[in-house]
């Protein structure tokens, strides 16, 4: 095992209660994707289907969110499954891990940005996108991110919002079937391929991402072994019923979404901003889903730059990327490696004819793939420490990560840009740089 990868880590004091470690939960993964167009596919599976996809999306969740845990409290260091596939498993693994968190996470970055411009300047979004990651970055870069407080802060407003939401939804007397006669099913978009009931999973799945959050505070939470499991249990328990309620709000309001042949047809104006629609459908102020847009989907943007930052930033010290991008600034922050990852996903808020929700599950279920291995070699091998996780959840969580990272592949090819990258990034780079180490 590679000590000297987590040499010089130093304890911090345990501050974090099981309450604040639950905020934080909640606070990271309502993010992006309850406003994203995560639920065109979800919706399209039909009546009930769609809540198993939610349940079951969370329930990979809380499996691969145990494996990590496992492993953060062994391996208290910055690069996530990227540090934890290095020691358990070997460099390759730690490879591939590093370069799906980055790939994924960079392309949630641009999904949160294009969700932000669609919710506060419909028309605009990609220029409205490209501002908000420069801004990001630029924040980032001077050591201004989203802290525990401000995350549960966050998350209470939009629940209060979502809430709003759905209550309004249940009281209108309107339902989808006065919405057929007064919405044109206007805007077509590229089928998913794919098991359509995998495909809805691997969507939901994208709006647990913030999740692993509770795994990496084995050093600064309270009795780690106990607080942790019912951190995350209580967290996702508060999502899933969230996403549920959200979920059978946006049915009741919105027309049945069809699949015609290769095309999926949703109301105009739903596909780009789904809860907006729903609160024009509901009768509620549209600016009170824009207000809590921004909020949630901003912090999310700050707090994936600088996780994925910090992993890039242990990949350059490692050599897997250049050197260079381990530089810190001033602040601490990664600031050469957050910009690169700005350039790329600025890139992406330009791209057509792909669902980066699909692209992005796809690469960050890679990552939890090699978590769920390397928890299960390290549980083998008895080198835990304060929290042991049955081999069976992380072989679980393995099994379904790597199903659903397949489905999401397939999913998200609409074009054909999709595969190619995440092949060429997530397999291709990691093995060209192993075996260009065999030939030194």
């Amino acid at each position: 095992m590679p000590v000297r990868l987590y040499a010089g880590a130093v304890m911090t004091q345990r501050r974090i209660s099981l309450i604040a470690a639950v905020g934080i939960g909640v606070g990271s993964m309502l993010g992006a994707g309850v406003f994203s167009d995560m639920w065109v596919p979800i919706l399209a599976v039909g009546q009930w289907h769609y809540l198993a996809a939610i349940v079951v999306a969370g329930a990979v969740a809380f499996a691969n969110a145990l494996s990590t845990a496992q492993l953060a409290a062994r391996y208290p260091v910055a690069g996530g499954a990227y540090a934890y596939g290095r020691a358990e498993l070997g460099a390759l693994s730690g490879h591939i891990a590093g370069a799906a968190f980055v790939l994924g996470k960079t392309v949630s970055v641009a999904v949160g940005a294009t969700v932000l411009g669609a919710y506060v300047l419909p028309g605009h979004a990609s220029m409205v996108a490209t501002a908000a990651v420069i801004l990001a970055w630029a924040l980032n870069a001077r050591g201004i991110t989203r802290t525990a407080a401000g995350a549960t802060a966050i998350a209470v407003i939009v629940l209060a919002a979502l809430a709003a939401l759905v209550v309004a939804a249940f009281a209108t007397e309107k339902s989808a079937t006065d919405a057929v006669a007064s919405f044109v099913l206007a805007d077509p978009i590229p089928a998913a391929g794919g098991p359509p009931f995998l495909v809805a999973v691997a969507a939901a799945f994208f709006a647990f991402a913030g999740y692993a959050r509770i795994a990496t505070l084995g050093e600064e939470v309270r009795d780690p072994a106990r607080a942790i499991p019912r951190a995350m249990v209580a967290a996702l328990s508060i999502v899933i019923v969230v996403y549920l309620a959200v979920a059978l709000a946006l049915a009741r309001v919105t027309p049945r979404i069809a699949v015609e042949g290769d095309t999926v047809m949703v109301p105009d104006g739903f596909a780009d901003a789904p809860l907006e629609y729903l609160a024009d459908a509901a009768g509620l102020p549209v600016w009170i889903v824009t207000v809590a847009a921004t909020l949630s989907v901003g912090g999310a943007m700050l707090a994936v730059m600088a996780g994925t930052g910090r992993t890039a930033m242990a990949m350059a010290r490692e050599g897997d990327l250049p050197r260079a991008l381990a530089h810190q600034g001033t602040s601490g922050a990664p600031w050469k490696a957050e910009g690169l990852i700005a350039l790329a996903a600025i890139a992406l808020v330009w791209t057509e004819g792909a669902s980066l929700v699909l692209v992005s599950a796809a690469s960050v279920l890679t990552y939890y793939a090699v978590a769920n291995l390397a928890a299960i070699v390290q549980r083998r091998a008895g080198r835990t420490a304060s929290l042991r996780i049955p081999v069976a959840v992380s072989a679980a969580g393995l099994a379904a990560s790597a199903v659903l990272a397949i489905v999401a592949v397939q999913g998200a090819s609409a074009a054909w840009w999709p595969t190619v990258v995440l092949l060429a990034v997530v397999i291709g780079w990691p093995v060209t740089a192993a075996a260009v180490r065999r030939r030194r």
